[in-house]
Parts: structure tokens; C-alpha cells; sequence
């Protein structure tokens, strides 16, 4: 078993290297593009991931025409798409994160809408599977995941208008909160949603997280920590916004926003498993569980005034009932009298 695993390996190599050979004797014009792919991508060290040097060969690429940067994307997806490998399919993916991360906006744009507008499962990963041996069966399910969370931080970029990870994120809290108090309360709550969902996908991360002695899958998480801890600023940001205007929010906003904390509060111990405590934000979990417990508090309030007046309105429409009774007895009374007459 060891001598067959090491002699895949030699020939994974051996198909790299040729390939990155065609590609540089190539006299086509996207050959520039093609070499630093596969350079990027290559399956040498596979337990190791991209040189910086490398993400910058891909990523200079894209500061020139919005044709380079086409031919960029296409080669790139070309190489996740047809490799069986899950070490270069996870290289393949972190050079996307690189690309959404510290690409340039041209870049980014061409990703996005690669091949469907960056929708769900645009990668073409969720069946991607590798059962040659139990490694890289466990190195597939984290190709699977990565890519889930990269799809995942595309919807999140769509929903807020910026990138997670653009110059926006780097701006004062100021500017953040103050977009976020020009929103209305249904846009704030679907941002919030959308948040809250991209914390869920990452908490879905495989169990094998012993791999993460493994430096490629490392560096994947290393890279989803950082997204992660943008994003719990932008949830807190949000969620202090809608804590100040619960005194007019619905009935129903209330709910919605007390599940979108609980749905939040519920990943928390997976998040610690996940990157052993290295985004804690103990501040964060604070704001949440006192929120939350402040939306319980008056959403029970207005449970009880609901009830209160439905018991009003039932006891009203007793005493209207009652009068009726009278009434048409009176009414007897006063047409057997005239009869009488």
C-alpha cells in the first residue's frame, strides 16, 4: 500500500512538471498564464501550500487587461476542475481566496461571475471525491468544504455590496455603522442572516481536524479565520444597530433576529474547535447572549399585551352578546304588548 501511495505520488509530480513544460515551450500567448497556474497549482510538496511568490505571479496578472484576467480565471477553474488530485484541488482554492482576498478588482469581477453570476456551487466541487487511500479521502471532504466557504463568501459580498475582504473592511467602525443605520430594519435582518449562514458553513468544517497538521490545510484554515473574524465584526456592528431599534421593531423582526442569534450562539463551540480559540471575541458572544436575552424579555412582554387584548376583546363580545339577549327579549315584550292591545 505505501509503495503504490508513493508511486502515485511520483507520477502526480511527473504529470506537473510536464505539464508546466508544455506550457513554457508553448508559443501561444496565454502561456505567461498557463505556467503560473500550474506553478501555483503544482502537486510537488503536496502537503505544503503556494509560495507567496507564486499567488503574486497569478495575482499581477490581473492588473493588466480585463482579457488577462479572463484567461486568468478560465485556466485556473480549468486546472480545480480537471485535476482528481484533492492537494492541488485545495492549492487550486486558495489561490481563489488569494484572488478574492488581495486580487485586483478586475480580477475579482471576472471570478464572480464565472460561470453563474459566483451562485451556489459555481466551483463545481460537492462531488468531488478521492478514495484511493484514507488520506486523501479525508484531503477531499476539505476540498468539498473550502470551496462550500469560498461559494459562501461570494453570496455574503453580494448581500452586504462589498467584499469581505475589500478596502471597505478596512475602514473605521464609524463608516461601518454608519451604512448600517442608514439601512432599513429588513435589509439590516437579511444581512444579518446571511452572516449568521456564512459562520454555519464554516462551522461545517470535516472532523478530521487532526489535518491540520498538515500545512496546506493549515494555511485553508488560517485563511477562513481571517474571513471569519471580518465577518464577526460585521455581525456585531448589525446586531448593536438592531438591539437599538427593538423598541420598533414587529413582532416578527423580533423572532427573526432572536433566531439568527440562537442559530449564531449554536456554532459557537464548534468555532473553538476549529481555530482553538484564536478568534474568541469573548466581547462578541457578550453582545449576542444579552441581546438575545433582552428580545426574549420583550417579546414575552408583547406576548402577554397580545393576550391581554384578545381576552379584552373576548369579554366585550360576551357583554355585546348579552345586550343582544336583552334586547330581543324587549323586543318580544313589546310586540305581544302591542298585539295585545
Amino acid at each position: 500500500m505505501g509503495h503504490r501511495k508513493k508511486l502515485k505520488a511520483v507520477i502526480g509530480i511527473l504529470n506537473g512538471l510536464t505539464s508546466i513544460i508544455k506550457a513554457t515551450l508553448s508559443t501561444k500567448s496565454n502561456t505567461k498564464t498557463h505556467t503560473a497556474i500550474l506553478r501555483a497549482t503544482t502537486a510537488r510538496n503536496p502537503s505544503s501550500p503556494p509560495s507567496d511568490d507564486r499567488i503574486a505571479a497569478v495575482l499581477s496578472l490581473g492588473r493588466g487587461s480585463r482579457l488577462t484576467a479572463c484567461a486568468v480565471i478560465e485556466a485556473l477553474m480549468d486546472r480545480l476542475n480537471g485535476t482528481k488530485n484533492p492537494s492541488v484541488a485545495l492549492k487550486c482554492l486558495f489561490t481563489i481566496h488569494s484572488i478574492i482576498k488581495k486580487g485586483s478588482f478586475i480580477l475579482k469581477d471576472q471570478l464572480s461571475f464565472y460561470p453563474s453570476f459566483g451562485g451556489r456551487n459555481f466551483l463545481n466541487m460537492s462531488k468531488f471525491r478521492q478514495d484511493s487511500d484514507p488520506e486523501r479521502w479525508e484531503l477531499a471532504s476539505w476540498v468539498r468544504w473550502y470551496a462550500t466557504v469560498i461559494e459562501q463568501n461570494f453570496i455574503v459580498s453580494r448581500v452586504l455590496g462589498h467584499y469581505l475582504n475589500s478596502s471597505f473592511s478596512s475602514k473605521n467602525s464609524k463608516d461601518k455603522e454608519d451604512k448600517a443605520s442608514a439601512l432599513l430594519d429588513e435589509d439590516l435582518l437579511g444581512e444579518l442572516d446571511a452572516l449568521v449562514e456564512f459562520v454555519e458553513v464554516i462551522c461545517e468544517a470535516p472532523d478530521s481536524l487532526h489535518l491540520q497538521r498538515n500545512n496546506m490545510v493549515y494555511a485553508v484554515i488560517r485563511y477562513v479565520g481571517e474571513d471569519y473574524r471580518v465577518v464577526q465584526r460585521e455581525i456585531s456592528i448589525r446586531v448593536v444597530e438592531l438591539r437599538d431599534r427593538m423598541a420598533n421593531l414587529t413582532f416578527n423582526e423580533l423572532t427573526r433576529l432572536l433566531s439568527s442569534l440562537k442559530r449564531f450562539e449554536d456554532c459557537r463551540e464548534r468555532l473553538r474547535l476549529l481555530f482553538v480559540n484564536r478568534a474568541r471575541n469573548d466581547a462578541l458572544w457578550e453582545l449576542t447572549c444579552g441581546t438575545k436575552l433582552k428580545i426574549i424579555e420583550t417579546v414575552r412582554e408583547m406576548s402577554k399585551l397580545k393576550s391581554l387584548v384578545k381576552t379584552e376583546r373576548t369579554d366585550d363580545s360576551g357583554e355585546l352578546s348579552r345586550l343582544r339577549e336583552r334586547f330581543g327579549v324587549l323586543r318580544q315584550l313589546v310586540r305581544f304588548n302591542s298585539g295585545g292591545r
